[in-house]
């Protein structure tokens, strides 16, 4: 970060932040115009303000952010926090336990689950071994080339992380743009391949991106059975057309000038022992699990912890391999967790709904807007962060909406219902890739130098747009949740 950018965000934005935060905590709550506020829900409004204008302006790292957020909940909303704040005549506190078991959230599992599955895979060679084996069938065409990559980071990204994902096929894809002429426009759509590729791909399964697995996690508390088979079976039939789709859009915008281009990924040379083959039984195992929730019965919450507790019992995963954990992803999503319990619990959510007349307003009006609202906070924030602050109340506003009593029941219930509504705001959050700070894998592909922000933008913005509409029919008309 350079001083200059740094100074603006120390010295003008972090004030403004806690003056509006400040204001927020401080003012009668009168001022809210919402009848039977309590101070504890005040307290929540200005504690979610404050997130989402930390985690916009990235004023200090959006992790840091998460944890800021579970402590100052736990010491001003819960039932054992600060005595001044936290008394009967606050209003509903939130259980202090609630709010720490977001650190160990089932949700949080299933991600430390993948990314045990990730660490392994490339110690022991599996990441190369399984690229090479998928894109040998494609053969030396560029067009096929570039679907070859295209489709299978997308598989990659559905059981592993995006960024790690990413960062894999980057150096994958090196060989490949060196044989390529100098000035060919093929190389740009070749390095745009792999953010978007990781991005799309990461729809297709509830653990393939964190706005998924927080769908998943608001949607099963509202009692709606959303398993990893439910999800993957109505997603990767979306991710495989938008990546055909992407496909044609970057044939078109970035031509390829060679006729012909030889991949060279290199063989690993390295010794296979009992060890690997604990690896890949580990790991398609895991896989088959989390494909056959329903006829097994372990949820795949728990199935994401038994690799984790074989490949440590066998010395593969080592106590050198937990540092390589993203634990900042975790920790994140933890906050966004506990800011949706710190909701729920205060009665805030339930509150702010009673004021809002959603019964009155058009169904259509409020799946799209709530899906641009997302696609445009996750093109600038963290799509985690996106989905950890608006599904918690989107996941209410629309079961009031789908109450048997409500006016709006039967119009909403023809579009496909919360469920359709919440996977809805995971798949804008996902599609949202217009800037390199957009996501991650986007930052990956720009640090090439092989692309500029204004090409980024340009494919970022139509496949935003096409993703937009075709999830928005997708989910209500296409294949609505009804089905299967």
């Amino acid at each position: 970060m350079s001083q200059k950018k740094f100074n603006l965000k120390l010295f003008v934005l972090l004030p403004l932040v806690l003056a509006i935060t400040i204001f927020l905590w401080a003012v009668p709550t009168s001022f809210f115009g919402i009848e039977a506020l309590t101070a504890t829900q005040q307290r929540v409004i200005a504690l979610f303000v404050f997130a989402a204008l930390m985690w916009m302006f990235e004023i200090i790292p959006n992790w840091t952010t998460s944890l800021l957020i579970i402590v100052i909940s736990l010491l001003t909303v819960s039932d054992k926090g600060i005595a001044f704040f936290c008394n009967p005549d606050a209003g509903v506190l939130v259980s202090y336990k609630s709010l720490m078991s977001a650190f160990a959230d089932p949700i949080v599992m299933l991600f430390l689950g993948g990314f045990v599955l990730a660490i392994v895979a490339s110690k022991y060679g599996l990441d190369v071994t399984l690229a090479r084996v998928l894109l040998a069938p494609f053969g030396k065409n560029p067009r096929m080339v570039l679907l070859g990559f295209l489709l299978v980071i997308s598989i990659f990204s559905m059981f592993m992380s995006n960024t790690a994902t990413a960062a894999m096929m980057l150096a994958l894809l090196a060989p490949v743009l060196s044989a390529l002429p100098e000035g060919d426009k093929g190389k740009v759509g070749l390095t745009l391949a792999i953010p978007v590729a990781a991005n799309v791909g990461g729809i297709g399964t509830p653990i393939g991106t964190p706005p998924n697995a927080t769908a998943v996690k608001f949607l099963t508390e509202a009692n709606f059975d959303v398993t990893f088979s439910s999800w993957s079976v109505r997603m990767i039939p979306f991710v495989l057309i938008m990546i055909l789709i992407a496909w044609v859009l970057l044939q078109i915008l970035f031509p390829f000038k060679a006729k012909e281009v030889v991949l060279n990924i290199r063989k690993d040379e390295r010794k296979r022992d009992w060890k690997t083959i604990v690896v890949w039984i580990t790991f398609i195992g895991t896989i088959l699990l989390w494909a056959t929730e329903k006829i097994t019965g372990i949820n795949s919450n728990v199935v994401a912890l038994i690799p984790l507790g074989v490949l440590t019992a066998c010395g593969i995963f080592t106590k050198e391999d937990i540092k390589e954990i993203n634990w900042t992803v975790l920790w994140l999503v933890a906050g966004g967790f506990a800011l949706g319990t710190c909701l729920q619990g205060t009665g805030l959510a339930k509150v702010l709904i009673e004021a809002i007349p959603f019964g009155d307003m058009n169904i259509i009006v409020v799946f799209i807007v709530a899906g641009l609202v997302c696609y445009f906070l996750s093109n600038f924030i963290s799509n985690s962060a996106t989905a950890a602050l608006l599904i918690p109340i989107l996941i209410v506003v629309a079961t009031a909406m789908e109450a048997p009593e409500a006016a709006s029941h039967d119009a909403f219930a023809a579009l496909g219902g919360t469920q359709a509504m919440i996977s809805f705001i995971a798949i804008c959050a996902s599609i949202a890739m217009l800037l390199p700070i957009s996501t991650p894998p986007n930052a990956i592909a720009s640090s090439t130098g092989m692309v500029s922000t204004k090409d980024m933008a340009k494919i970022g913005f139509i496949l935003g747009v096409i993703g937009f509409v075709l999830g928005f029919f997708w989910l209500t008309k296409i294949f609505p949740f009804e089905v299967l």
